[in-house]
């Protein structure tokens, strides 16, 4: 078998795994807005609306349905394409989704990106330099910055530079490249500092680990430098582990960053989630499910195609168990 059907056959495998994954989370969703106190037709119309209009409009939405009845009609609808029509502006909820999707990709990619570039770096020197006065001040500094709440950080950024300093727009997106550019960085440093802690410190832990590994005595024996010792063959070697974590917390990113979202009224997938939950929109909270589902499903595929990339030794094991399927 060779080696492009063992990828094609790995990737089908992956996609039929996660459709049991999709249908659970789906089911679970939409479980909690079934049974969540509120009535979407009293929250579109107001407390002021008559009882004629309010069964009406009830009957329109489809809500009086029995449980599985609407839940049947979600799915069949999922099967086409189909993320039905939002409760609260009669718009599709593909449309919805696909004008937040783009500004929480922005926001996640960014976030991701100075989380590598600082987190990484930092790790590296942090173990080099293991048990000095520098490796204590990145440890102290590393753990605190991932106790710190995101909501208190992000207060702390937007009273600094936005309301003292005026460098960056305390909410609200950008238009234009320039003013983009700008509102993003407050966002895109709430989320970017607690994941580049996090990821330093495992790089340190990573690094540590392959810098005991004989073969590094070896290439220090050869005569390489140090430069090349660290960056050719230690973090080569070290890269799976920081790799795990970058792409789990690209996930999780991607899946809606609601709290940094909503704190910077960032127009965005977590946003939207968190109205269309106040006004029990069930199509609008289900469709985004499904969307970000999707995404840290793919997401997750490409880490794992990555560790063959990065250890032979996952590719070859990946080959033998399907010769022996």
């Amino acid at each position: 078998m060779t080696g492009v059907m063992v990828l094609y056959k790995y990737i089908l495998k992956r996609i039929l795994m996660a459709i049991p994954v999709l249908i659970g989370a789906t089911f679970l969703v939409f479980t909690i807005m079934y049974f969540a106190p509120g009535d979407p037709a009293e929250i579109i119309l107001g407390s002021n609306a008559t009882q004629e209009s309010l069964e009406a409009l009830r009957t329109k939405l489809g809500v009086n349905d029995p449980f599985i009845v609407q839940y049947g009609r979600f799915f069949f609808n999922l099967l086409r394409g189909d993320l039905g029509t939002s409760y609260r502006n009669s718009l599709p909820v593909t449309a919805l989704i696909a004008d937040r999707l783009c500004n929480t990709i922005y926001l996640a990619v960014s976030g991701i990106l100075f989380a590598v570039i600082i987190g990484i770096p930092v790790g590296v020197i942090s173990a080099i330099k293991q048990y000095s006065l520098l490796d204590d001040i990145i440890m102290f500094l590393t753990l605190f910055v991932t106790a710190v709440p995101t909501f208190w950080l992000a207060l702390i950024l937007v009273i600094v530079f936005s309301v003292n300093l005026g460098w960056f727009p305390a909410s609200g997106m950008g238009r234009g490249a320039y003013n983009f550019f700008i509102s993003l960085i407050l966002p895109m440093l709430t989320l970017g500092c607690g994941y580049a802690a996090l990821i330093a410190r495992t790089t340190r832990a990573s690094v540590l680990d392959v810098k005991r590994q004989d073969y590094i005595d070896t290439a220090r024996a050869k005569g390489l430098g140090e430069d090349v010792v660290v960056w050719c063959h230690m973090m080569q070697n070290a890269l799976i582990p920081i790799v795990t974590v970058v792409g789990l917390n690209f996930g999780v990113l991607l899946g809606g960053s609601v709290l940094t979202e909503s704190i910077f009224s960032w127009p965005g997938v977590g946003r939207f989630v968190v109205e269309s939950i106040s006004y029990k929109d069930t199509p609008a909270v289900l469709g985004s499910i499904v969307v970000l589902a999707i995404l840290f499903t793919l997401v997750n595929l490409m880490v794992d195609l990555i560790y063959a990339v990065l250890d032979p030794r996952i590719k070859s094991q990946y080959q033998n168990a399907w010769k022996r399927g």
